[in-house]
């Protein structure tokens, strides 16, 4: 799937430098599309131009084929190679930065004089940007948190980016699966953090086959460099810049490698000082007696962890915020599971912006082993997502209803729906009397971001027709700073109404501390994907995993519920019982 993302990201640029030089709007637009579609999709580009599928793919019209076909014969595509000679290295890569679009780009180019990165960055700290028209102190100060958010997530993955990695390196691992034992990813990714430094492999196997394995690993097609290949450590870096390192243990030191290599750094010193005062010695290699370098264990993470006197936390924990001590007291909470997880509750399709039909979001679904969906397309405020009219809700229902006569009788469900916009003054683009026929409503916010937006979303929890906030801190992280909130009033007020507050699984913008506020105050976290592709799905698994960092239990997560609970959740809101 890489090759996906290589495609959309250079018409993603081929946009954004025509827009600079002020080209066709349509041609823009059309470009962009692209760009969103092979982002989205959850099939191989390869593969769709091999059964020549890619003609069918809407959004994707023959000329760009024409470049993806382009692309994959050569490697390039002659349109973006003559484009980048149009506009200075320097200021492409600026137009990565948020809030730097490519008409300020433009301007500062034709006004300032503006050639370089660094001609920009003295526009803007000089105060000569802010005396063009439209560059407002709040455009400013958007400028410049754009500009940290750029260099910190150059530093950084995001957790989708680093897992959908992740996984296609596991996909290139298993190819001699024969070889090794078990295999693991492990680091931040293991812990489930929201952004990503290095991607962690670990393996266990026979020593005789060590070499081949990592012969095997620097041939991952996304290998860029080899910076170490050795019996025990390979080191490369990846095509986006990223490193990736894998290491091989003997079968018996599998579980303290493991725990050595998932830490984190906080959490492993605090164990090994508790393997200390009891005389023992912990390392990636197994636990030690001190005195006589006795190996007494370390097959097993749990093996590990008994040997010091304590119950294993879940790698999502180990962070020396409290989990050590509970561990110790053997009172770690239990945490969601994903066999808890039974349904998602935000979804789009093809009816607004998503890429899938109503069919292939519950077939993927239901084949992923969950119980029940809610459709959430978008109301008529959001024209750019094509959202519906109440006519055209209607005529979804009808499609909705079909598919659950056949759905039914297999036991999974799926649920009438939409994502109702929340708007300026906290009322909602629907009217209630129509909001009262869907199973479940999500309300979000999609304007004004650089607002206090806590009294719109207060006045739409008090909504009774409302059972979810969407996206309720309007951050996506590494893109994306949210807007100020009081979010103690929501997360009081989501528990006194019955309100369920979402934790969205691409922008994890409801943050684990966030989570674990929820969880002390009471108030139901709802994990959300908020797919817009049958193949975004699968990334529930991410969400579980922000909700377990945040130390929700099962109780504490709205998705454990089975449809006729989340049908009694609706009821009782509505109608105060």
């Amino acid at each position: 799937m890489s090759k996906n993302k290589e495609i959309a990201e250079i018409f993603s640029k081929m946009a954004d430098i025509m827009e600079f030089l002020g080209e066709n709007p349509y041609r823009i637009n059309a470009y962009r599309r692209v760009a969103e579609v092979l982002s989205e999709l959850g099939v191989d580009v390869e593969e769709l131009v091999k059964t020549g599928k890619i003609y069918q793919i809407p959004g994707i019209g023959e000329s760009s084929i024409s470049k993806i076909l382009e692309y994959l014969r050569t490697g390039k595509i002659s349109k973006y190679e003559e484009l980048k000679k149009q506009v200075p290295e320097d200021l492409l890569e600026l137009l990565d930065v948020p809030g730097i679009g490519p008409k300020t780009l433009r301007l500062a180019y034709e006004k300032l004089h503006v050639r370089t990165k660094d001609d920009f960055l003295r526009a803007v700290r000089s105060g000569m940007l802010a005396t063009l028209p439209g560059i407002r102190e709040k455009k400013l100060q958007n400028i410049m948190r754009g500009l940290e958010l750029y260099e910190k997530s150059k530093e950084r993955m995001s957790l989708i980016e680093a897992y959908q990695l992740g996984e296609r390196l596991l996909e290139h691992m298993k190819k001699v699966g024969e070889l090794y034992q078990n295999i693991e990813l492990a680091g931040s990714l293991r812990r489930k953090k929201e952004t990503v430094g290095d991607i962690d492999l670990l393996v266990s196997a026979d020593k005789r086959f060590w070499s081949t394995l990592h012969e095997h690993f620097t041939k991952f097609d996304e290998v860029q460099d080899v910076l170490l290949k050795g019996e025990t450590k390979s080191s490369v870096i990846l095509k986006n810049g990223k490193q990736a390192d894998f290491r091989t243990v003997e079968p018996h030191q599998w579980g303290s490698a493991l725990q050595y290599f998932t830490g984190s750094k906080e959490h492993n010193v605090r164990i090994r000082d508790i393997a200390k005062a009891k005389g023992l010695k912990l390392s990636e290699y197994g636990v030690f007696r001190a005195d006589t370098e006795e190996w007494l264990g370390g097959r097993t993470e749990e093996e590990v962890y008994e040997l010091l006197g304590m119950d294993c936390p879940p790698p999502e924990l180990r962070e020396n915020v409290g989990e050590v001590e509970l561990a110790l007291e053997r009172k770690l909470p239990r945490l969601v599971e994903w066999e808890d997880i039974k349904g998602d509750f935000h979804m789009h399709t093809n009816w607004s912006d998503g890429l899938g039909s109503i069919e292939e979001m519950a077939e993927t679904a239901y084949r992923l082993g969950l119980q029940y969906i809610v459709i959430g397309d978008h109301s008529p405020s959001a024209r750019v997502a094509k959202g519906l009219d109440i006519q055209r809700y209607r005529e979804q229902w009808k499609v909705i209803e079909r598919l659950n006569s056949y759905y039914n009788k297999k036991g999974f469900y799926i649920l009438r729906g939409c994502e109702v916009d929340i708007l300026p003054d906290g009322s909602l683009d629907l009217p209630n009397e129509f909001l009262e026929e869907f199973d479940f409503v999500v309300a979000s916010i999609h304007t004004r971001f650089g607002q206090d937006n806590t009294y719109r979303i207060l006045r739409a929890i008090e909504n009774p027709y409302v059972n979810l906030i969407g996206h309720p801190t309007g951050k996506a992280y590494g893109s994306r700073e949210g807007y100020p909130l009081d979010m103690e009033q929501i997360i009081n007020l989501a528990k006194e109404t019955g309100t369920a507050l979402e934790l969205n699984t691409f922008r994890a913008d409801l943050s684990p501390e966030m989570v674990r506020k929820c969880v002390e105050k009471g108030a139901l976290v709802a994990i959300v994907t908020d797919a817009h592709a049958p193949s975004h799905l699968r990334y529930l698994k991410i969400g579980l995993g922000l909700a377990r960092r945040g130390w929700a239990k099962k109780e504490d997560i709205l998705n454990t519920r089975t449809v006729e609970e989340i049908k009694e959740f609706v009821r009782r809101k509505r109608y105060n019982r």
